[in-house]
């Protein structure tokens, strides 16, 4: 898939799941990502048709990639598209999401 988003956008987008959305990216992984028995999740990279991350199952680490629903060309859909994946992972689950806020 093309690359759309530039190095900085790449590691800033990840940095920040990583950093504050954590607990997120792991019910995505494990939803979306089909690693159910994943026990921690890493936003390792992204480009216009989805995010890859490194997922711990049983001790291992190994790669995973969740498309997006469409590709992505700006910037702004990104936090788009990764509201949509958690919504939708809360949703599989039967969660609650939290506020957007």
């Amino acid at each position: 898939m093309s690359a759309p988003f530039g190095p900085d956008v790449v590691a800033a987008v990840c940095r920040h799941m990583n950093d504050d959305h954590a607990a997120d990216s792991l019910l995505i992984c494990r939803t979306l990502g089909g690693q159910p028995a994943a026990t921690r999740a890493r936003a390792t990279a992204l480009d216009a048709g989805g995010m890859d991350f490194a997922v711990t199952v049983d001790d291992v680490e190994v790669p995973v990639r969740v498309p997006f629903a469409q590709p992505l060309t700006e910037r702004v859909q990104i936090r788009q598209e990764v509201v949509r994946m958690y919504r939708e992972a809360c949703q599989r689950l039967g969660l609650p999401p939290r506020p957007a806020g």
